[in-house]
């Protein structure tokens, strides 16, 4: 099952509605994963500030007040820290590597569940709608988001097993479906260098994207690898900073349909997730064609 969801706005007038509108879109999907869910978002100044670098991290016992402490005086600079529920979301004026290398030296045990510049990655276990009131997601602004609502089949119910895994700057992937050769590309990935933070299919394939990024392909020719490289029934949602794309296996089974305004592009598992949108009676509507990248910019 599983449930994706992506929301990438043209108008800024709808920006400070974009936690809104994606809280709604993530609800509607509990049905097709209820046991954790996770969201990424892009511009919410409450947890992001425009310009700052930002971290995520997971599995970390420690306050706030502790953690700005010990990382901002690694860096020499202010770092902020609040709590998200249960994700530490860390942000300062440095770029997002240097902070992230700050935050693994301080606290080498903790899970990263995304970093990069005006991005905020939070995870959790339980119903996907009472995660998004816990994160206070209908109150956050931005430009962009996506989130997935998981049914676990390969992997336990762990935050670290949850989407999105965001494992390079600024970079996201939601996934339905399943490969049926992650562990042969999870190998070969591995003898790259590559390090892996659960057994989760999906990780695969957010680190095999990434690593296509990190090579100096851009999204649609490392989406077209994918392709060309995993077996199995998928459709993924791979966003950046300024940018949103979608994709499905040459089989096409797993459920997806994209919706297209003046005002913004969406996508989701089932057309439920999209009704509620603005103007969504005057958007253009289809399902997306197998192994077709679609892709739009900011």
């Amino acid at each position: 099952m599983c449930g994706i969801v992506g929301l990438h706005l043209r108008n800024p007038d709808l920006y400070p509605r974009l936690g809104a509108l994606l809280a709604e879109m993530l609800g509607e999907m509990q049905d097709r994963g209820a046991d954790s869910a996770g969201i990424a978002v892009y511009g919410n100044e409450a947890w992001s500030p425009s310009g700052h670098g930002c971290v995520s991290l997971l599995a970390v016992d420690v306050t706030p007040a502790d953690a700005s402490a010990k990382i901002g005086a690694a860096l020499g600079v202010s770092v902020a820290a609040q709590n998200v529920d249960a994700t530490l979301v860390l942000s300062a004026p440095v770029s997002s590597e240097e902070l992230l290398g700050a935050a693994r030296a301080a606290y080498p045990g903790a899970l990263v569940a995304g970093f990069g510049a005006d991005l905020t990655v939070l995870k959790g276990v339980g119903a996907p709608r009472d995660l998004a009131a816990d994160w206070g997601l209908a109150q956050a602004s931005g430009w962009q988001g996506v989130g997935h609502t998981r049914m676990a089949t390969e992997s336990a119910v762990t935050p670290s097993g949850a989407h999105p895994f965001a494992v390079g700057p600024e970079q996201c992937l939601v996934h339905n479906g399943s490969f049926s050769n992650h562990a042969s590309i999870r190998r070969d990935l591995r003898a790259a260098g590559v390090e892996f933070d659960s057994e989760n299919d999906t990780e695969v394939g957010a680190r095999f994207v990434a690593h296509q990024l990190a090579a100096g392909k851009d999204v649609e020719t490392a989406l077209k690898e994918v392709c060309a490289t995993f077996d199995g029934f998928y459709t993924l949602l791979v966003s950046n900073r300024d940018s949103f794309a979608v994709v499905r296996d040459a089989i096409a089974c797993k459920p997806a349909v994209i919706a297209e305004t003046d005002d913004w592009v969406a996508m989701a598992s089932e057309y439920r997730a999209l009704a509620g949108l603005p103007g969504v009676e005057n958007a253009r509507i289809w399902e997306p064609e197998p192994e077709v990248v679609y892709a739009w910019t900011r």
